[in-house]
């Protein structure tokens, strides 16, 4: 249910190109569920896939949600309040701003990209990552509640 939570908001969110609550579930369901996280993550991924097609677009998605997963793995579970509300957008904005220097790597194998052309394909993505890097400021706002919530929900399963 989680990765499909997170596939029907990229969709209805698909109105605003670049925008989406995607960074903030991965980073949710981390804090929650830590290794499992990656189970709804893939879930998610595989129903993208299934929806629009395995085409060479989705391949970056098999690793790009598990830089954030990891990413936020590295923070301290019990990080205090004051400094999540803060750190939490930061790390989700951050891989925003990262999305497509992320997403670089596996375009320049797939289309025999040199040095050049995969820094002419970032460079060119630059305003699009700065969209989805403040959109991830906004919505990494909701990580430290939203993940409190879902701890407390989640108790009895845990």
């Amino acid at each position: 249910m989680l990765g499909t939570l997170m596939f029907c908001s990229k969709i209805i969110m698909e109105l605003l190109p670049n925008i989406h609550l995607l960074g903030m579930f991965v980073m949710v369901y981390t804090l929650v569920f830590r290794r499992k996280a990656l189970i709804p993550i893939y879930v998610f991924v595989v129903i993208t896939g299934l929806y629009a097609g395995f085409g060479l677009w989705w391949v970056p998605y098999i690793y790009i949600w598990t830089v954030l997963w990891g990413l936020t793995m590295l923070l301290p579970k019990n990080m205090p309040p004051k400094l999540a509300y803060v750190i939490y957008p930061i790390i989700c904005a951050l891989h925003g701003f990262a999305y497509g220097t992320l997403y670089a790597p596996a375009q320049a194998i797939m289309y025999g990209f040199d040095i050049e052309q995969t820094v002419a394909w970032i460079i060119s993505g630059i305003p699009f990552d700065i969209t989805h890097g403040v959109s991830n400021i906004f919505t990494g706002m909701l990580v430290f509640p939203l993940s409190n919530l879902v701890k407390r929900l989640a108790k009895p399963i845990l």
